[in-house]
Parts: structure tokens; sequence; C-alpha cells
């Protein structure tokens, strides 16, 4: 499936990066935001960034996102469960 969202023309040039950059950074900004909400897995999020799972996470960092998506009660249940 395909979503199109228009931009204008002059914002790639007002951020100093190409039409391609941009279209992929707004691509991995829109992943990492459904991943940080829990709405798709790394593995769905790598691939409507179109990189593979291990690049996408590796690459969470640039957006102060954690690959572990645990909440600490999560956690905190692991531990006394263990």
């Amino acid at each position: 499936m395909q979503l199109i969202v228009e931009y204008p023309d002059v914002l790639p040039d007002a951020l100093r990066v190409s039409r391609n950059e941009f279209e992929q950074e707004a691509r991995m900004a829109m992943a990492v935001k459904l991943f940080e909400l829990g709405r798709l897995t790394s593995g769905q999020a790598a691939q409507l960034a179109q990189l593979e799972r291990v690049e996408f996470i590796i690459n969470l960092y640039r957006y102060s996102v954690s690959p572990i998506q645990i909440t600490p009660e999560e956690l905190a249940e692991d531990i006394a469960n263990a």
C-alpha cells in the first residue's frame, strides 16, 4: 500500500537535505513513533522505514527511544517471577 504525504517543495532545501533524504527521515520518524507507542513491532517499524530490523534498532538512539519497550511495572514483575 502507499501513503502520500504532501509537503512544501522548499522543505528539504530548508533542512539542507535532498528530497530522498527528507522522505527517508519522514518514514523513519513515523516508524519510530509508532514503535514507541507500541503500535508496531520493531520488525514492522523497520519495514515501514525501509530498513533491516537491526539497522532500525541501532538507529533508535537518534530519537532517544529505547529498543526495549517495557514498562517499569512489567520489568518488576519479570524480576519477581525469575
